[in-house]
């Protein structure tokens, strides 16, 4: 009896094992289904499953839903969409690589106004978006897949900027420059020489609370740690437009009366903002590199009860909304972002290889 349930199991065993590779194999042929495949089976042309897919328009209702009913039962799903991107040589898909994680950036209002003008731009040429964050290892994971690049500001890794600049797809930048490359910006040494010029009186005590300026992940004051490199950093030149215009009153700006942050947050520059207003003397001028940090400085000189303007002067860069509501209002460059999103994006699809500057307007307010 019991050698007759062995027989039987072993039996029984063999079947499910046949029955385990018959599925296999048919999901194998499955995967491997090509469009030629499918329109044999079907007895239509490739052209008519291409467009049952793709281009509906092409086809009767009627006829197209039978098409695709057809597809679903022998388990072919479409065409394969990076064989047609390679095959055709465009996907109508645009990378734009970000300075930082996405997660920050999207979080950024000035960031977010870039964005909705690229973004306007691209949808009106039926072009689609990938972001692709700038701590990320390799733009060759998506190179293949997009028709080109549009670059907002300096990645964090570095090494991207390198591949950029290898790219045989079109690239515009923005905030930095590559050479070659076309680029987006604003001149933001002179409209920091200008506000700064604008601020700044003989004999006072000035500090500058700046955006990775150091190659560091903390606040800290940078002394005399390396300055990231010019063409790469922005912060680098608003500084220098900065330190000209202290010149020109006589005043000199130490290492260790410029503090560089590591993102642009309310965390971050919270702990600038008060390292700055305690340090001894107390600044009676702290220079902004953007809005964010200098409403940091307003809200805790608020909670210290330091008088703005008549004890301290603020100045801040971008003109984000807050910044121009808020009482006092701030003294600040109000940068045109969406329009440099909108030329980022018209550079690339136009082709064009010439850089360009956007305007920018200095708004004088209450807090200086």
């Amino acid at each position: 009896m019991g050698e007759k349930y062995k027989r039987l199991s072993y039996y029984y065993l063999c079947i499910i094992f046949k029955l385990y590779n018959h599925q296999r194999l048919e999901l194998m042929k499955k995967t491997r289904l090509t469009l030629k495949d499918v329109a044999n089976q079907l007895g239509v042309s490739t052209a008519t499953i291409s467009n049952a897919f793709n281009r509906p328009d092409q086809l009767s209702k009627k006829k197209r839903i039978e098409i695709l009913e057809q597809c679903k039962r022998i388990g072919f799903e479409g065409p394969n969409k990076a064989a047609q991107i390679l095959r055709k040589g465009h996907s109508n898909i645009i990378g734009i690589v970000l300075s930082d994680n996405i997660d920050y950036i999207i979080s950024d209002p000035v960031a977010s106004t870039f964005m909705k003008g690229a973004t306007e731009v691209l949808r009106e040429h039926k072009k689609h978006t990938l972001l692709y964050s700038g701590d990320s290892e390799n733009i060759g994971d998506i190179a293949d897949f997009v028709d080109g690049f549009i670059c907002y500001g300096a990645p964090i890794n570095q090494a991207l900027v390198s591949e950029l600049a290898n790219q045989l797809k079109p690239v515009v930048t923005v905030d930095f420059d590559i050479e070659n490359i076309p680029s987006i910006n604003v001149d933001n040494e002179t409209a920091c020489f200008e506000i700064a010029k604008s601020t700044l009186k003989e004999s006072d005590q000035v500090a500058i609370l700046g955006l990775r300026l150091i190659d560091s992940k903390s606040t800290c004051r940078i002394y005399d740690s390396p300055l990231l490199d010019f063409e790469h950093s922005i912060s680098h030149r608003r500084l220098d437009g900065y330190i000209a215009a202290a010149k020109t009153v006589g005043i000199s700006i130490e290492g260790d009366r410029i503090w560089t942050i590591a993102k642009n947050t309310s965390k971050y520059a919270s702990q600038a903002a008060n390292e700055a207003l305690t340090s001894i003397p107390r600044p009676d001028v702290i220079l902004c590199m953007s809005d964010l940090i200098a409403l940091e400085v307003l809200k805790l000189a608020k909670d210290k009860g330091i008088k703005v303007p008549e004890e301290l002067r603020i100045t801040g860069f971008d003109g984000i909304d807050e910044a121009l509501r808020t009482r006092p209002s701030l003294t600040t460059i109000c940068q045109a972002n969406a329009e440099k999103g909108k030329a980022a994006a018209e550079t690339l699809l136009l082709g064009l290889t010439t850089s360009r500057l956007v305007s920018y307007e200095m708004k004088i307010g209450e807090s200086t």
